[in-house]
Formats: C-alpha cells, structure tokens, sequence
C-alpha cells in the first residue's frame, strides 16, 4: 500500500498553522502532527495595507521551524497558503520572496474563493456526514478576520456563495476608537454589520428556509463557540444564545482569563459572538454544527484528490457550474441557447483535445464560460463583451482562481472582438503566456459553437465532431434551414485553424421527419 506524506500551512490573519497528513488511497487522511504559532498579520494588513518587517521577521522564523519538522517527518510534498491578509497587504509579493529564500517555502496566495472551496472541501472531508447535512436547506458560514462568506445550499446542490468585507478583526480595528465611549459595544457590533447581513437575506435567502448552519470558521469561532480541541460538534440555537448572553457581559480582561487567552485575541473575541448571532438571527437556524476542521483540512483534501489518492462523494466541479448557472439567471440569459451552446462546445473540445495539452479543468472553464457568454446583455446590448468582461472579472465563482476568472472573462470578451497580440494584453492583465494560450483557444471552440445556434433557434438536432489529420469535421443534423449558420461558421474558420492549426469543415446533414 502506498503511503504518502502531506504537509499543509495555513497563514491566517490571527495564526500560522501546520499539519501533516498521511495519505493512503485505503486509509484517505490520518493526522500525525498538527502544530499552531499565534501571529497577527491581519491587524497590520488590514489597517496599513502592508506586513511590517516585525511580522515578516516573526513569520520567518515560524516558517523555518515548520521547514525543520517537515523534513524531520520527510513529507514527500506541501502546500502553504495565506489568505485575506496577504491579499490585501501591498507588499505581499516582496514578503513572499523574502520567505522563500529564507526558507524555501513558497507560498500561494489564494484568491477568496479558492479559500473558501478549500474551507468548503475540509467539510467534504467527513464525507457522508456533510452530504445528509445538504439535503435539507444549510447555510455554510466561514467567519474570518476579513471577511464573512455564506454559501447556500439546498437538495444537494449550492444555490449561491457571497462574500461579506465584515470579518472579526476588521470590525474589531473600524471600531476600536469607539470603545471607551459605549457600554454596549455589541449593539454597536450590531449596528456595523447589520446592514451588509440583511442585504444578503433580501437578495439571496428570501424565502428559502434554513435548517442547519456549518461553521468553517477559524481559532476564534472554535472559541466562542467552546470547541478548542477542534472536534466534530452540534449545538441548537437556544445552546448558543445562553452562552452568548453570558459571553458579552464580559469585559476584554474577564474574557482573556476566562479562556486563557491573551488581550489581543480576547478583544476580538466579541464581534466574532456578534456577527455569529446575528447571522444564526438572520438565516434563522435552528441548528449549528462545527466539523472539528481548519483550511489545514481542505488543504491536504484537494492534494489527495487531485493526486487520485482518494476519491470525493461529493461532485465539486458540479458545484461550480452550478455556481456559473445562476449567475447567468441572475443576468437573464438564455437557458435553451446556452445548453445548445454547451453542447455543441463540448463536441469540439473532446474531438480536439487530444495533442492540445488541454484537460478536463479546461473543460470545466469552457463551460463556464458558455454558461456566461452573454451575461453583459442585461446592462447593454451594445458594449455586450466589455460589460460581460466586468461581470465576470468582479464576481465571485466559488472554486475557481483569480487567473482562472481572467481566463473566463477573457474568453467572453473577445468572442465578438479581435482577440489582442499577448505582447498587448500582457500590458493590462497578469495573464501569462500559457494562459494566453488557453484563452485563444476557448475563444476559438466558443466562436464556432456559438455561431452555429446564432439565431437561438436550436436548429441542431444532433452534432458529431471527428478530428481527420489536419481537419475537423463537424457534421449537423438539421431540419431546418442553416444558411445563416454556414456563413457565420466560414467567418470563424481562419481564427481555429490559426489557433489550432486543424481547419474546421461543416457538414449538414438533413434531418428527416
């Protein structure tokens, strides 16, 4: 039996933490060591945008203590990752450097939705426990210093996720002036996030009813919510609101005894009890499971996965389309030209695939890029590819990067545009040369597919497409008449055989009644 060892970092606002994993393809994840460094880079990121040179130090020194146990289990691969404090420190990226040479350690930076899916698939990790939870209607709240992110779900399937700039640590700095003039600090807690929590209930909740919230906080919801040792637990609502009342009758020094917690993490303790009792208030749940888990989890879950070493019951990339799908309801599109649309786009990619180094998460961008061809229709029939472009680029898409929403927007945009030189979009975007690549090449399988449903008619029947050497050979059957799709197909030839190098041929053939 093959055994593999994992090490997996996680670099909060509050905390530095690392676990190593053993991963076998019988046994799945077994902890062997779980190690935690208190560190605050949140304060600094979030007030002066910027991670001082006493932090950077400190995480230095951490990570070099974290370098040593790793090669002490002799782990055969890891993954570090910082979230929202290094996404929204300036100086992130010389800070990542300065680590790496100092430690080797590189480090990715994840978007907030890649944080998210990874929190998410650390849930996915107790495995049936976490499918039975979904059935029902269930709201998974991840409180962070940062930020709030709630996705709902319901019968299965994820029906939206929505990111709230009103973490712990954030509320806690906004009103840290205000503290000496209030002996009610949690109504003022109240009265800052109120507003943002309400807003998501009118737009996204409406009348959908809740049963059970999943908590995928960090060290402090395991605080406030008396599970420090990070064990699968279920509580009601009436549980939790008994231990509130008592918890902020306290003051920051009452609670830093109480818990055996410093000053610094005891001031932030209350706006994470607020915001959580508003949110189980506002989603109006009656019952509140924490999974005993960190990103440590996720993190390590989406190696062994990727890497085929264990196998999920729970379909995720079904979970981002879904995602994609009701961004373009929200956005009017057209459900029976979309489908159509996927469905001939699908054709060609599987018949070029092979030889053009694309896989099946290209397909998965693909998709979403079909599902959201046409979303800048809603704000402008004119600048219809700019307006889709912003869209997209400025929404979240739980699972997917920020170079991978580059990639979507990107396609989207010059399906009725010339697409630039890449010495000329490099001017404007991070996109590098690969993806690049990629994008002319969704744009290309787009440009066809869609040209062939141009009058939203869904005038095919049925479609094969079959790579002969040099040529792809996309045959239509139809029974009505195609005259505007062979013209719109022939202006669409010369960008897929340039990017491809393989000239697209149609042929139609008659469907009969």
């Amino acid at each position: 039996m093959a055994v593999t060892s994992f090490a997996a970092i996680d670099i909060g606002s509050y905390n530095v933490s690392m676990e190593i994993f053993e991963v076998t393809r019988k046994g799945g994840l077994k902890s062997l060591n779980s190690l935690r460094r208190s560190l605050e880079l949140g304060r600094d990121a979030y007030s002066k945008k910027r991670i001082t040179m006493e932090s950077l130090n400190t995480l230095t020194e951490i990570l070099r203590d974290y370098a040593r146990v790793m090669q002490e289990f002799g782990v055969a691969g890891y993954r570090a990752c910082a979230k929202s404090a290094f996404r929204e420190a300036r100086n992130s990226q010389l800070v990542r450097e300065h680590i790496r040479k100092k430690t080797g350690i590189a480090i990715d930076v994840l978007s907030n939705s890649e944080q998210r899916f990874l929190g998410y698939k650390s849930i996915a990790s107790k495995g049936e426990e976490f499918q039975k939870t979904i059935e029902k209607g269930t709201a998974i709240v991840d409180v962070g210093g940062g930020s709030i992110q709630i996705s709902l779900f319901d019968k299965d399937v994820l029906l939206t996720t929505q990111n709230i700039p009103i973490g712990s640590l954030r509320v806690s700095e906004r009103l840290s002036s205000f503290e000496n003039e209030t002996t009610h600090m949690d109504e003022l807690i109240d009265q800052l996030i109120r507003k943002d929590v309400l807003s998501f209930k009118r737009m996204y909740l409406k009348d959908r009813n809740i049963d059970t919230i999943i908590l995928v906080g960090d060290y402090f919801t395991n605080l406030v919510f008396q599970n420090r040792l990070d064990i699968s637990k279920s509580e009601t609502r009436e549980e939790f609101l008994r231990w509130y009342e008592h918890i902020i009758a306290l003051t920051a020094r009452q609670a830093a005894e109480e818990m055996g917690v410093s000053m610094e993490v005891a001031r932030a303790i209350l706006p994470t009890a607020v915001t959580y009792r508003k949110l189980i208030e506002v989603l109006g749940a009656s019952n509140i499971w924490l999974p005993g888990i960190q990103l440590t989890d996720g993190i390590a879950y989406d190696y062994a996965e990727r890497n085929k070493l264990i196998r999920s019951t729970h379909d995720f990339d079904k979970d981002i389309m879904n995602a994609a799908r009701n961004i373009a309801k929200r956005y009017a599109g057209s459900k029976p030209h979309t489908d159509k649309l996927i469905q001939v786009a699908h054709a060609i990619f599987d018949a070029m695939k092979k030889g053009n180094s694309m896989n099946a998460r290209d397909r998965l961008l693909l998709t979403v890029a079909c599902q959201l061809h046409d979303c800048g229709k809603y704000i402008s029939l004119v600048n219809i590819s700019d307006c889709s472009y912003s869209i997209i680029k400025t929404t979240e898409i739980i699972g997917l990067s920020d170079a991978e929403r580059e990639i979507i927007a990107s396609t989207v945009r010059y399906l009725a545009t010339p697409v630039p030189f890449y010495s000329e979009l490099s001017r404007f975007t991070a996109m590098t040369e690969s993806d690049f690549i990629r994008m002319s090449q969704l744009v290309a399988i787009i440009r066809l597919a869609n040209g062939l449903d141009h009058s939203y008619l869904q005038k095919i029947s049925d479609i094969k497409a079959v790579r002969k050497e040099e040529k792809l050979v996309i045959t239509v059957e139809t029974g009505l008449d195609f005259t505007l799709e062979k013209g719109i197909f022939r202006e669409n030839e010369e960008f897929f055989e340039e990017t491809f190098d393989v000239k697209p041929v149609l042929k139609i053939r008659k469907k009969l009644n």
